[in-house]
């Protein structure tokens, strides 16, 4: 329910089972889908169908009559939903009256049917020809005095073939620009992991989880964030493989885990165990448990044990020396504190790493959003080395990512830092110099807005205002734009935060079938294992206006570069042909695309550090130190919290699919802040007290968020946890990690500064005080 009362109660059961199997058939109804979309989710992740559009999971490699999980058929159920937002709508409502509507409602209305153009003097969307609005984009891109004026944003959903020439276009009009979606999650391990291991992927194939003898899972919600991957896990425990989930909330998925297509388990009621030892850290102490395990196996062997593959290490690596002098000089009392765990429990955990022989550790945001995310990533690295955890099966390291092809659009040129080689092969193969600057990442772009040096804003995909850090002041700046363009297929807050031109243009969805002159086309996604896949849509597209996201971009380049070198219409028509050119520039990987992607499971990308290849300058594998305990800036004030931003289980992204989370046991609500008991009582609160957030920062300015009620939730001492978007306020821009520019959602510095009711009068949930 939209408007029910708010309710919380504990969920006892297993994740996934009869509460997924009902929540896909409520999803599936409520949008009503029924038929359409049980038809669609048998074509989902299988040969010759579609990929799911939600996370980059791979797909099976075993074949599945389904291979779907409740979120995935959550996104489908959005795609294929029969709602639609047309001309009427927008005749009906006002962009002013839709900015009240909440981002759930907003999702609600369905899928766009035509292309829109903003109209000031009646403030709203009205509709506007496609050619109109490719002539539009282009004349606002020519007129700008230089090509760094424009930011080009990527969503991770874009298919590889429409990423690919994104970047071509781009760069032929002269910029390296490229805040991506990438740079608010996973860019720290695409940063981090080059100078440890030289490149910016994991090492794991879902075959290595049939092989591993230890897997740990640190800083990621499994169950909700990546579903399919439980299935693994869920094989792994009942082979009796240790499982060490190393998280500040326990996650119900990691705990315990029904296999919706384990008909025994279903028809029994059955469950498996899946974490055989849960790390209750507290929010940035994941270094200091990292740093506590390696002293572990540093303090043994000085015993005299043999625990470090000391050939391994001689041959594939450099740096150790530092990282062991660097963990023996930590005290026992002090990786306590900094970690919020026992020494023994640290111990237990260094134990069941010591006895695999192979040992998968994979992670998610809760490792790389902090400010000194990349570097932490490195540490898993460390660890890995000790025991020569790479070049083997059933070990490696496995950044389990977010949104479907996030991976694959940073492999085929999405880059805002690209190399020379790289801009050397696109000169060779299309014919033109491009830029040899950097661009923008994300936190840059929006800086660039509010320095009123950025004019235009395309985003292909994504709903970039509620995804990036310090709402109010990011509204602000988009809103200083000459022209913002939406590449999109639902309606979301991205359109009404806006340019004084602003186009909407609704594109044709992952499930949907694409045609062009050519004839029917495919395109392909690489998941966060390096398969790449092609995917082929069934449905039929929701509307006769869309086009695909292929054609857009080479209309809009077109529309922009009249003397352009590239044959656009071309590959607006023909994908093969743009395989063949990413082929050309990437032959190391890519070549032979056409034929391989031909197989019906794809094929996979060379990961050179899993044949023991390390692509450094050294050539080796580099052990990285990271002085202290500590991944965030001190802060002295005795009241801080640290806040970590968190997805419910009804949301993908900034994707809300209802306002419940029943895995934490919320209903109704998203307005709610997770808080250890101890935390609340000290600040005189009363569980389920309503409460305003403020960040502490040294800034000067105050960012609030009010209409908060305090849960009491199993967290750690000092952290604290609320979800995302409806936080964005609370996060500085400038709160980052340098490196990789990620903001450190995980560990957002706050303090509660006011007791109110959630439903005060001026105390609207989800706005900014």
């Amino acid at each position: 329910m939209l408007d029910g009362k708010p309710r919380f109660k504990t969920y006892h059961h297993p994740a996934g089972g009869w509460g997924a199997a009902a929540a896909t058939a409520k999803i599936l109804l409520e949008q009503s889908v029924v038929t359409k979309g049980s038809r669609a989710l048998l074509s989902m992740n299988q040969p010759g169908g579609f990929k799911c559009s939600s996370c980059a999971f791979p797909d099976a490699e075993c074949k599945k009559t389904l291979d779907f999980c409740e979120n995935g058929a959550k996104a489908l159920a959005f795609e294929a939903t029969k709602f639609r937002v047309t001309r009427e709508f927008f005749e009906r409502h006002t962009v002013s009256e839709l900015m009240e509507r909440p981002d759930y409602w907003l999702e609600m209305q369905g899928r766009l049917t035509e292309p829109m153009r903003y109209d000031s003097s009646s403030d709203r969307y009205v509709p506007c020809s496609w050619d109109d609005a490719f002539a539009l984009i282009g004349k606002h891109l020519r007129a700008l005095e230089s090509p760094h004026q424009a930011e080009f944003y990527t969503s991770g959903r874009t298919p590889n073939e429409a990423a690919f020439l994104y970047s071509i276009f781009v760069r032929e009009f002269g910029t390296n620009n490229f805040p991506d979606c990438s740079n608010m999650c996973h860019e720290p391990t695409s940063r981090g992991l080059p100078p440890s291991i030289g490149v910016g992927k994991g090492t794991v194939i879902l075959d290595d989880f049939e092989h591993a003898e230890a897997i740990f899972v640190i800083g990621q919600n499994t169950g909700t964030n990546s579903p399919r991957m439980m299935s693994n896990l869920v094989e792994a425990s009942k082979r009796g493989v240790p499982i060490v989930a190393v998280n500040p909330m326990p996650e119900r998925a990691l705990v315990r885990f029904a296999d919706p297509q384990d008909v025994i388990q279903m028809a029994t009621f059955g469950s498996t165990k899946i974490a055989s030892e849960f790390v209750h850290v507290r929010i940035g102490g994941d270094l200091a448990f990292l740093k506590g395990v390696m002293k572990v196996i540093f303090e043994r062997e000085e015993s005299g044990e043999k625990i470090v593959d000391w050939k391994f290490i001689r041959e594939h690596t450099v740096g150790l020396d530092a990282v062991r002098d660097d963990a023996m000089a930590e005290t026992w009392p002090e990786l306590e504190r900094a970690s919020g765990l026992e020494e023994s429990q640290i111990r237990r955990c260094a134990e069941i790493y010591i006895r695999s022989r192979a040992t998968i550790i994979c992670y998610g945001m809760g490792i790389t959003q902090h400010q000194e995310g990349s570097r932490l990533v490195q540490q898993l690295v460390n660890l890995l080395l000790l025991k020569g955890n790479f070049g083997k099966p059933g070990a490696g390291i496995s950044p389990i990512r977010g949104h479907s092809n996030v991976q694959g659009d940073r492999t085929v040129g999405i880059d805002e830092q690209p190399s020379q080689d790289y801009l050397d092969r696109v000169r060779d193969v299309f014919g033109f110099e491009p830029p040899r600057e950097h661009g923008h990442h994300t936190i840059e772009s929006v800086a660039a807005m509010q320095a009123g040096t950025a004019k235009v804003f395309i985003g292909l995909g994504g709903n970039f205002v509620r995804a990036v850090p310090d709402t109010e002041r990011s509204y602000a700046a988009m809103r200083k734009l000459a022209l913002t363009v939406a590449i999109t297929t639902k309606l979301n807050r991205g359109h009404l935060v806006h340019g004084r031109d602003a186009l909407m243009l609704p594109v044709i969805a992952r499930s949907e079938i694409i045609r062009t002159a050519a004839g029917e086309q495919f395109v392909t996604i690489e998941d966060s294992m390096s398969n790449v896949t092609a995917s082929r849509g069934v449905l039929q597209p929701a509307s006769p206006h869309l086009l695909p996201e292929v054609e857009i971009v080479c209309r809009i380049a077109q529309a922009t570069l009249p003397n352009s070198k590239v044959d656009w219409r071309s590959y607006s028509e023909d994908y093969c042909l743009i395989r063949d050119k990413i082929a050309e520039v990437y032959p190391a990987i890519y070549s032979d695309f056409s034929e391989r992607i031909e197989s019906p499971r794809g094929f996979h990308l060379d990961v050179p550090p899993r044949e023991l290849v390390w692509p450094t300058p050294n050539g080796k594998a580099n052990f990285l130190l990271l002085p202290g305990l500590e991944v965030n800036a001190s802060v002295s004030d005795p009241d801080m919290l640290r806040l970590a931003t968190i997805r419910s289980h009804d949301q993908f992204n900034t994707t809300i699919y209802s306002n419940n989370d029943r895995y934490r046991g919320v209903y109704n609500d998203r307005m709610v802040l997770f808080m250890n008991a101890e935390d609340r009582a000290a600040r005189g609160l009363e569980d389920g007290s309503g409460i305003a957030l403020e960040t502490i920062s040294d800034d000067g300015i105050q960012r609030r968020v009010s209409g908060l009620r305090v849960l009491d939730y199993p967290m750690p001492r000092g952290s604290v946890a609320g979800y995302y978007p409806e936080l964005n306020p609370l996060l500085p821009l400038d709160y980052y990690d340098k490196i990789s520019g990620t903001p450190a959602a995980k560990s957002i510095p706050v303090r509660v500064v006011a007791a109110c009711r959630p439903d005060a009068g001026d105390e609207v949930p989800g706005r900014i005080s």
